[in-house]
Protein backbone atom coordinates (compact mmCIF):
# COMPACT_ATOMS: atom_id res chain seq x y z
CA UNK A 1 0.00 0.00 0.00
CA UNK A 2 1.57 3.29 -1.04
CA UNK A 3 2.21 5.95 1.53
CA UNK A 4 -0.52 8.42 0.33
CA UNK A 5 -2.81 5.74 0.13
CA UNK A 6 -2.17 4.69 3.69
CA UNK A 7 -2.62 8.29 5.07
CA UNK A 8 -6.11 8.35 3.92
CA UNK A 9 -7.45 5.24 4.86
CA UNK A 10 -5.63 6.14 8.19
CA UNK A 11 -7.92 9.59 8.10
CA UNK A 12 -10.86 7.26 7.19
CA UNK A 13 -10.03 5.19 10.07
CA UNK A 14 -10.14 7.66 12.65
CA UNK A 15 -13.33 9.18 11.28
CA UNK A 16 -15.48 5.39 11.28
CA UNK A 17 -14.12 4.92 15.12
CA UNK A 18 -15.02 8.52 16.63
CA UNK A 19 -18.35 7.95 14.83
CA UNK A 20 -21.68 6.72 16.76
CA UNK A 21 -21.31 2.63 16.71
CA UNK A 22 -21.74 -0.32 18.83
CA UNK A 23 -18.48 -0.68 19.87
CA UNK A 24 -18.01 3.17 20.97
CA UNK A 25 -20.91 2.83 23.11
CA UNK A 26 -20.11 -0.59 24.59
CA UNK A 27 -16.78 1.09 25.33
CA UNK A 28 -18.30 4.24 27.33
CA UNK A 29 -20.90 2.21 28.86
CA UNK A 30 -18.16 -0.37 30.18
CA UNK A 31 -15.88 2.60 31.08
CA UNK A 32 -18.35 4.15 32.97
CA UNK A 33 -19.80 0.62 34.90
CA UNK A 34 -15.97 -1.02 35.30
CA UNK A 35 -13.14 1.51 34.99
CA UNK A 36 -10.72 1.97 32.04
CA UNK A 37 -8.74 -0.86 32.94
CA UNK A 38 -11.30 -3.41 33.05
CA UNK A 39 -12.38 -2.23 29.68
CA UNK A 40 -9.23 -3.01 27.97
CA UNK A 41 -10.86 -6.26 28.37
CA UNK A 42 -13.84 -5.33 26.04
CA UNK A 43 -11.69 -3.11 23.20
CA UNK A 44 -9.20 -5.82 22.65
CA UNK A 45 -12.34 -8.34 21.81
CA UNK A 46 -13.59 -5.54 20.09
CA UNK A 47 -10.65 -5.15 17.50
CA UNK A 48 -10.15 -8.74 17.21
CA UNK A 49 -13.91 -8.78 15.79
CA UNK A 50 -13.00 -5.86 14.01
CA UNK A 51 -9.50 -8.07 12.55
CA UNK A 52 -12.10 -10.69 11.98
CA UNK A 53 -14.43 -8.85 9.83
CA UNK A 54 -11.99 -6.98 7.34
CA UNK A 55 -9.92 -10.56 6.64
CA UNK A 56 -13.56 -11.79 5.70
CA UNK A 57 -13.93 -8.76 3.69
CA UNK A 58 -10.90 -8.53 2.07
CA UNK A 59 -10.12 -11.82 1.07
CA UNK A 60 -13.39 -12.44 -0.30
CA UNK A 61 -13.26 -9.41 -2.20
CA UNK A 62 -9.71 -10.13 -3.31
CA UNK A 63 -10.80 -13.68 -4.98
CA UNK A 64 -14.00 -11.81 -6.42
CA UNK A 65 -11.51 -9.24 -8.07
CA UNK A 66 -9.24 -11.47 -9.43
CA UNK A 67 -11.65 -13.36 -11.40
CA UNK A 68 -12.00 -9.73 -12.76
CA UNK A 69 -11.08 -6.00 -12.06
CA UNK A 70 -14.37 -5.03 -13.64
CA UNK A 71 -15.34 -6.02 -9.82
CA UNK A 72 -12.90 -3.63 -7.83
CA UNK A 73 -14.70 -0.61 -9.99
CA UNK A 74 -18.32 -1.76 -9.48
CA UNK A 75 -17.39 -2.81 -5.82
CA UNK A 76 -16.17 0.93 -5.66
CA UNK A 77 -19.15 2.79 -6.46
CA UNK A 78 -21.35 0.71 -5.00
CA UNK A 79 -19.37 1.37 -1.72
CA UNK A 80 -19.20 4.28 -2.24
CA UNK A 81 -23.07 5.05 -2.63
CA UNK A 82 -23.15 2.94 0.42
CA UNK A 83 -21.05 5.18 2.50
CA UNK A 84 -23.00 8.19 1.22
CA UNK A 85 -26.30 6.86 2.15
CA UNK A 86 -24.76 5.50 5.66
CA UNK A 87 -23.40 9.55 6.11
CA UNK A 88 -26.96 10.50 5.38
CA UNK A 89 -28.52 7.45 8.36
CA UNK A 90 -25.73 9.25 10.70
CA UNK A 91 -26.61 12.31 9.96
CA UNK A 92 -30.50 12.07 10.76
CA UNK A 93 -29.84 9.82 13.77
CA UNK A 94 -30.33 11.51 17.24
CA UNK A 95 -27.84 11.78 19.85
CA UNK A 96 -26.43 9.51 21.99
CA UNK A 97 -27.34 8.62 25.48
CA UNK A 98 -25.70 6.13 27.44
CA UNK A 99 -28.47 4.56 30.18
CA UNK A 100 -26.52 3.04 32.90
CA UNK A 101 -27.57 0.28 35.67
CA UNK A 102 -25.84 1.41 38.55
CA UNK A 103 -26.55 -1.93 40.13
CA UNK A 104 -24.88 -4.24 37.36
CA UNK A 105 -22.37 -7.27 38.64
CA UNK A 106 -18.65 -6.70 38.26
CA UNK A 107 -18.68 -8.35 34.78
CA UNK A 108 -14.65 -10.83 34.41
CA UNK A 109 -12.17 -9.83 31.69
CA UNK A 110 -13.23 -12.95 29.59
CA UNK A 111 -17.00 -11.73 29.87
CA UNK A 112 -16.34 -8.19 28.48
CA UNK A 113 -13.70 -9.38 25.76
CA UNK A 114 -16.77 -11.82 24.63
CA UNK A 115 -18.77 -8.63 24.53
CA UNK A 116 -16.52 -6.72 22.59
CA UNK A 117 -15.40 -9.52 19.99
CA UNK A 118 -19.41 -10.50 19.48
CA UNK A 119 -20.21 -6.54 19.29
CA UNK A 120 -17.87 -6.02 16.42
CA UNK A 121 -18.15 -9.26 14.80
CA UNK A 122 -21.65 -10.16 14.59
CA UNK A 123 -22.68 -6.72 13.64
CA UNK A 124 -23.91 -6.81 10.05
CA UNK A 125 -23.43 -2.93 9.65
CA UNK A 126 -19.63 -3.65 9.95
CA UNK A 127 -19.90 -6.62 7.16
CA UNK A 128 -21.76 -4.01 4.80
CA UNK A 129 -19.58 -0.88 6.23
CA UNK A 130 -15.97 -2.84 5.22
CA UNK A 131 -17.33 -4.39 2.46
CA UNK A 132 -18.01 -1.18 0.79
CA UNK A 133 -14.82 1.01 2.52
CA UNK A 134 -12.04 -1.51 1.97
CA UNK A 135 -12.44 -1.77 -1.68
CA UNK A 136 -11.45 2.21 -1.84
CA UNK A 137 -8.20 0.86 -0.84
CA UNK A 138 -7.00 -2.56 -2.27
CA UNK A 139 -4.57 -2.71 -4.70
CA UNK A 140 -4.98 -5.59 -7.22
CA UNK A 141 -0.83 -5.21 -8.36
CA UNK A 142 0.18 -5.60 -4.55
CA UNK A 143 0.32 -8.86 -2.50
CA UNK A 144 -3.42 -8.66 -0.73
CA UNK A 145 -1.76 -10.49 2.66
CA UNK A 146 0.33 -7.57 3.36
CA UNK A 147 -2.13 -5.60 2.29
CA UNK A 148 -4.30 -7.05 4.59
CA UNK A 149 -2.16 -6.99 7.75
CA UNK A 150 -1.32 -3.16 7.31
CA UNK A 151 -5.15 -2.34 7.17
CA UNK A 152 -6.32 -4.86 9.93
CA UNK A 153 -3.01 -3.67 11.98
CA UNK A 154 -4.46 0.45 11.20
CA UNK A 155 -7.73 0.27 11.99
CA UNK A 156 -7.39 -1.61 14.94
CA UNK A 157 -4.99 0.06 16.70
CA UNK A 158 -6.64 3.47 15.85
CA UNK A 159 -10.39 1.90 17.22
CA UNK A 160 -8.36 0.97 20.19
CA UNK A 161 -7.38 4.22 20.82
CA UNK A 162 -10.34 5.66 20.28
CA UNK A 163 -12.44 3.21 22.78
CA UNK A 164 -9.55 3.69 25.42
CA UNK A 165 -10.14 7.66 25.56
CA UNK A 166 -13.76 6.89 25.47
CA UNK A 167 -13.51 4.60 28.45
CA UNK A 168 -11.21 6.63 30.14
CA UNK A 169 -13.16 9.71 30.12
CA UNK A 170 -16.45 7.99 30.51
CA UNK A 171 -18.08 10.18 33.01
CA UNK A 172 -16.95 13.55 31.24
CA UNK A 173 -17.69 12.25 27.60
CA UNK A 174 -21.52 11.06 28.11
CA UNK A 175 -22.90 14.24 29.69
CA UNK A 176 -20.90 16.10 26.55
CA UNK A 177 -22.92 14.02 24.06
CA UNK A 178 -25.62 14.40 25.55
CA UNK A 179 -25.31 17.99 24.90
CA UNK A 180 -23.49 18.67 21.47
CA UNK A 181 -24.98 14.63 20.03
CA UNK A 182 -26.91 16.37 17.34
CA UNK A 183 -24.10 18.31 15.83
CA UNK A 184 -21.54 15.41 16.19
CA UNK A 185 -23.57 13.20 14.49
CA UNK A 186 -24.24 15.87 11.93
CA UNK A 187 -20.13 16.36 11.60
CA UNK A 188 -19.54 11.95 11.56
CA UNK A 189 -22.18 12.11 8.84
CA UNK A 190 -20.60 14.55 6.91
CA UNK A 191 -17.49 12.79 6.96
CA UNK A 192 -19.34 9.74 5.70
CA UNK A 193 -20.46 11.29 2.31
CA UNK A 194 -17.37 12.97 1.90
CA UNK A 195 -15.49 10.18 1.40
CA UNK A 196 -18.40 7.95 -0.23
CA UNK A 197 -18.57 10.64 -2.71
CA UNK A 198 -14.45 11.37 -2.95
CA UNK A 199 -13.24 8.01 -3.07
CA UNK A 200 -14.66 5.96 -5.87
CA UNK A 201 -13.32 8.85 -8.08
CA UNK A 202 -9.82 8.01 -7.61
CA UNK A 203 -7.82 6.45 -10.40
Amino acid sequence: MRFETWLIFLIASIGLSVSPGPNGLLALTHGALHGRRKTLFTIMGGALGFTVLIALCMFGIGALIKSSLVWLTVLKWVGGAYLVWLGIQVWRAPPITVELDTAASQANGWSLFRQGALSAATNPKGLLFFSAFLPQFIDPARGLFMQFVVVALTFATTEFAVEFALASAAYRVRPWLKRVGRRFNRTCGGIFVAIGAALPLRS
